[in-house]
């Protein structure tokens, strides 16, 4: 009877668990056996480790082969655990030594030539390695950029199995990840290309400025969409940390490219609006992945169109904008994903559009009941409401409003106040902050919320919507270079939630 241990790592939502892999070569008909809660890609792994250890110029041992999946509780899915398998085979068959085997963790897909694959989540998955104190990670040379992101540990990428058993033997060395580079110029649409719309652009400001949510309405054609995809571009870029969170996010999603691996700008997502609930929070069967609104972490989520989505996706949003991540439960556990974005929502005023509200046709009660698809508590988290009109002739023909880096200028000093005074409690933006300390350890003057206290008992803002009136005057007077929002700041944040054609 002989004995080969290799360990990998099990991804979980944006998290790692390691997982030891046993192989017991015993007595019995020659076959192999796996146990430990592996899915159906995962029993299948069985014969792609067979065939790439045998077309790779090892043999593969005529017994009976157990391979033991530990912790033997955890649901394990994926072809993540291939190089493990073939590793701890060939260690327990005497192939190879086990002096580095014990001290790396294994990644990667294999061929039945032995070539290996990338798989996702190499990111997350490194990154659990480290925290679990292991020294080494070996993963498929494609995935090696990837994996390099993580600092503090050592990285090894291999093209095959061949270089794997090489390298355990100590006859080859594997190669490790090059220099990164973050130096790539920022390229995004400038926000000078819109025409007139100062009030949204104003708008967009501030919800750049203090990472508070949108809504734009208006006829088709007037602009909606472009400022949108201009806000991305005025957001200060990802801080470190925040780049390997996003990063990780989407490796876990498999969108991940190998020129550039790590996400240093605030990603852009626009769903189609005859997308799913599964597709915009996230789910699928086993275990579920990340939606829209994960892949919108630390960036924007626009959806274009709002009143043509279902009722129910709507409401799905609106845990994921209170709490900032989502949680869902699937047969092989609960993932949880982060998703603090920043919502921009563009709708049309009724269902037919016209350029000219003066030639609608629509009723009445069909107007009411195409915006009526965004309730009440999902319209009291959006902070900004903006209802634009028609440009003039002379606004196209003009030179433009200012352009991104200008505002972005703007946007990064704001942001910065707003960083230096929440340090202290953790928070990094204006819209981070709960409602309970703007209005106890930081109140403003009875003077200054005469207007909140009128509307507030007039029943035109919720405690909720006060709270977010609250954040945006923080954010008005970190533009201005105020130290304290003053009346003006707190009767224009009001008044931006009332601007809006309902």
């Amino acid at each position: 009877m002989a004995l080969g241990r290799a360990h990998s790592v099990a991804v979980r939502g944006v998290e790692g668990e390691l997982v030891e892999i046993e192989a017991d070569l015993g007595r019995g008909l020659p076959g192999t056996h796996l146990v430990g809660l592996p899915d159906t890609a995962l029993q299948e792994s069985r014969d792609r480790v067979r065939a790439a250890v045998t077309n790779s110029g090892e043999k593969w041992p005529d017994s009976r082969i157990i391979l033991a999946l530990s912790p033997a509780t955890l649901p394990k899915g994926g072809s993540a655990y291939d190089l493990a398998l073939a590793c701890a085979v060939l260690a327990a068959a005497g192939v190879v030594p086990v002096g580095d085997l014990e001290k790396s963790v294994l990644l990667g897909e294999l061929a039945l030539d032995g070539r290996l694959r990338t798989v996702r989540g190499v990111l997350p998955a490194v990154l659990a390695a480290k925290h679990a104190g292991w020294t080494t990670v070996v993963v498929p040379h494609v995935a090696l950029a990837e994996a390099g992101l993580v600092d503090g540990i050592d990285v090894l990428g291999a093209r095959d199995l061949r270089e794997v058993v090489e390298w355990l033997r100590g006859e080859l060395v594997l190669a490790g990840p090059g220099e990164r580079d973050r130096s790539a110029e920022r390229t995004v649409p400038d926000l000078g290309d819109v025409a007139g719309q100062d009030e949204a652009r104003l708008a967009l400001e501030v919800a750049a400025a203090g990472a508070h949510h949108l809504m734009l309405t208006g006829p088709p054609g007037i602009g909606k969409t472009m400022l949108a995809q201009r806000l991305p571009g005025i957001l200060p870029s990802l801080s470190e940390d925040e780049s390997l969170e996003v990063t990780a996010i989407h490796s876990v999603a498999g969108l991940l490219t190998t020129d550039r691996p790590l996400i240093t700008e605030p990603p852009f997502v626009a769903p189609h609006h005859t997308c799913s609930i599964s597709a915009l929070v996230g789910g699928g069967t086993g275990m579920a992945r990340p939606g829209a609104v994960s892949r919108a972490h630390r960036g924007v989520l626009f959806l274009d169109e709002c009143a043509e989505l279902g009722v129910k996706t709507l409401e799905a949003l609106r845990t994921p904008l209170e709490d900032g991540e989502v949680r869902i439960a699937r047969r092989d556990g609960v993932a949880v994903y982060p998703a603090r974005f920043q919502l921009i929502l563009a709708a049309n005023p009724c269902p037919c559009a016209p350029p000219r509200m003066e030639d609608c046709i629509c009723a009445p009660t069909a107007r009411r009941r195409y915006l009526g698809k965004l309730s009440g508590p999902l319209m009291d988290r959006v902070d900004l409401r903006v209802q634009m009109f028609a440009v003039s002739v002379g606004a196209l023909n003009g030179d433009g409003g200012e352009g991104t880096a200008a505002v972005r200028e703007r946007v990064e000093q704001a942001r910065a106040a707003a960083v230096e005074r929440w340090r202290d409690f953790g928070w990094r933006t204006n819209a981070e902050v709960p409602g309970p300390v703007l209005r106890q350890r930081f109140r403003l003057g009875r003077d200054t919320l005469a207007g909140m206290e009128r509307a507030l008992r007039a029943g035109e803002i919720t405690a909720r919507g006060a709270d977010r009136a609250l954040r945006v005057a923080w954010t008005l007077a970190d533009l201005a270079g105020l130290t304290v929002p003053g009346t003006d700041q707190v009767g224009f944040a009001l008044g931006f939630r009332d601007r809006w054609g309902a």
